[in-house]
């Protein structure tokens, strides 16, 4: 194991939320900036952690998916079509 998994694996949730907001307002909690090589880092060990310890819902910018329009749909029932019915084509 590298020395970086081994790091990844030894963040606590406190450290996670430190990462996090040094990230987000690029200070660490004394009010030295971050360089942008560390924010990186900090930006990466916190998508780490995410991944490891949080449900996808709970990622750092987690976008949740938008119901999928089928090929062919008028728009109008968002369900899964009948897979025996037919279904004719819409030529723009």
């Amino acid at each position: 194991m590298s020395n970086l998994q081994q790091l990844l694996q030894s963040i606590t949730p406190d450290i996670y939320e430190r990462l996090k907001l040094a990230v987000e307002i690029g200070k660490w909690p004394d009010g030295q900036r971050l360089t942008q090589e560390q924010r990186e880092l900090c930006m990466q060990a916190v998508i780490s952690y995410e991944h490891q310890h949080l449900p996808a819902e709970a990622h750092t910018g987690y976008i949740p998916p938008k119901p999928h329009q089928h090929c062919g749909s008028d728009g109008g029932d968002k369900s899964v079509p009948d897979s025996d019915a037919e279904t004719p084509l819409k030529w723009r």
